[in-house]
């Protein structure tokens, strides 16, 4: 089944395929129908996943333009609050478009994303910035509702098309080799490490990026938490600055 997918090139759905069925089969042997996960054999057998670069603005003064131009722009409510929310949580863009109200706390200012949902397959804590949570609970009357945060809008049992943030982009004059809604985590990466000169091991658990202690051996999801809340919160802080200029242009006292 999974060489069929293989055969169109879809190789990174391939591998999906087969993580999923992955999971089918551990689900099978803890209830006692299987014996084993029998994809662990399928180790190595699939074409690997082409490397794929996407287009990132990395330098403040062209962000802090982006960032007006997200403000500025004019479209479904909806959309606004996903454009506007994407620098500042730096998920991938599925990751976001799949987000559901029951995953996101509010009160806690969390977004807990269930493995399931994840590249790496394991669960992950996103702490949101005041301006995160403000711009959720401004959504909340129009979708909170239904199922899904960022719903499509033909249909809200499906979530937002995978097309939608890059659309948007577009219509604002950036192209795809400028600035992909994937390219928000190499943004984030970049600025947070080489101009705000924050943590590299708190900025990789950030973007899920597999990070090991000295032993080798994985963090869990809520490794640094603290660290990553506040450190979230300085970024967030630093975006609304580059919105207005205060990065970019210096700011003049106007004489009294």
């Amino acid at each position: 089944m999974v060489r069929k997918i293989e055969e169109r090139q879809a190789f990174d759905s391939a591998h999906r395929i087969k993580q999923v069925c992955g999971q089918v089969f551990r689900f099978a042997v803890a209830t006692g129908i299987a014996d084993r996960d029998v994809t662990a054999d399928l180790k190595g057998a699939l074409a690997a996943i082409p490397k794929r670069h996407f287009a990132a603005i990395t330098e403040p003064a062209k962000l802090g333009e982006l960032l007006r131009s997200i403000h500025g722009y004019a479209g479904h409510p909806s959309i606004v609050t996903a454009l506007k929310l994407t620098p500042l949580v730096f998920v991938r863009p599925g990751e976001l478009r799949h987000a559901e109200w029951v995953e996101i706390d509010l009160d806690k200012a969390e977004w807990r994303i269930p493995g399931i949902k994840m590249k790496m397959d394991n669960d992950h804590i996103v702490p949101l910035s005041t301006q995160a949570v403000e711009l959720l609970r401004g959504i909340h009357p129009m979708t909170g509702h239904g199922r899904y945060v960022f719903p499509s809008l033909r249909t809200g049992e499906r979530p937002m098309s995978e097309n939608t943030i890059n659309a948007a982009l577009r219509g604002m004059g950036y192209s795809k080799e400028v600035h992909t809604a994937h390219g928000f985590r190499a943004t984030a990466r970049t600025i947070l490490d080489e101009v705000l000169g924050e943590r590299v091991d708190l900025i990789e658990h950030q973007l899920a990026h597999a990070v090991k202690d000295v032993n080798g051996r994985a963090y869990n999801r809520t490794a640094h938490l603290p660290a990553r809340r506040e450190m979230m919160q300085r970024w967030a802080n630093y975006l609304d600055k580059l919105a207005i200029g205060a990065d970019v242009i210096p700011l003049r006292a106007v004489a009294t």
